[in-house]
């Protein structure tokens, strides 16, 4: 099998060291999923535009979803990132192991993680059930919108983390 290893800054397109330098600035390093990206000359300020484009779940209903998927996709990367992103977002390791489980002591939260995970799961084919649920808690038809958008931007992490295997540069996500 083909070995990636994370791109510098000297081996990307020009365009791309540009914004390895605005990472570098805004979190102290260039994340390793996020150097890979790198390897497309267009595809990381594709993607970061997409990650970073404006929707109605506020960061921490982002994070949850990012958490559960990732933990469906079995991306141990982006399970180590959002549990680092989870705490800074305001979740305590217990609530971090709920979502990890598919649910959330916050029964809107909850709703909004089942129908995620049967999002994921299903490949777009959530029960019922979960729908209702997730409108029953008080989320709109904008809302589902933003977050098959978000599952289809942390499924694209995870893909690209489970092909290419690159160094996992945040504190390695227990098993769970």
């Amino acid at each position: 099998m083909t070995v990636f290893t994370v791109p510098t800054r000297e081996e990307v397109a020009p365009a791309n060291q540009a914004i390895f330098d605005n990472l570098n600035k805004a979190l102290g390093f260039v994340p390793n999923l996020y150097a890979t990206i790198a390897y497309s000359k267009n595809g990381l300020e594709r993607f970061l535009t997409y990650q970073n484009a404006r929707t109605s779940l506020s960061n921490k209903e982002k994070e949850a979803v990012n958490l559960i998927v990732s933990q469906i996709n079995g991306c141990i990367y982006c399970q180590s990132a959002h549990l680092v992103l989870g705490k800074m977002n305001g979740f305590n390791e217990e609530q971090l192991a709920e979502i990890r489980h598919g649910k959330s002591s916050d029964s809107k939260l909850n709703a909004l993680v089942a129908l995620a995970a049967d999002i994921t799961e299903n490949r777009g084919n959530a029960s019922e059930k979960n729908v209702d649920a997730f409108f029953s808690a008080g989320y709109t038809k904008e809302n589902l919108v933003d977050l098959i958008l978000q599952v289809s931007d942390k499924t694209a992490m995870n893909y690209l983390h489970n092909l290419t295997k690159v160094p996992v540069d945040f504190p390695l996500a227990p098993t769970i």
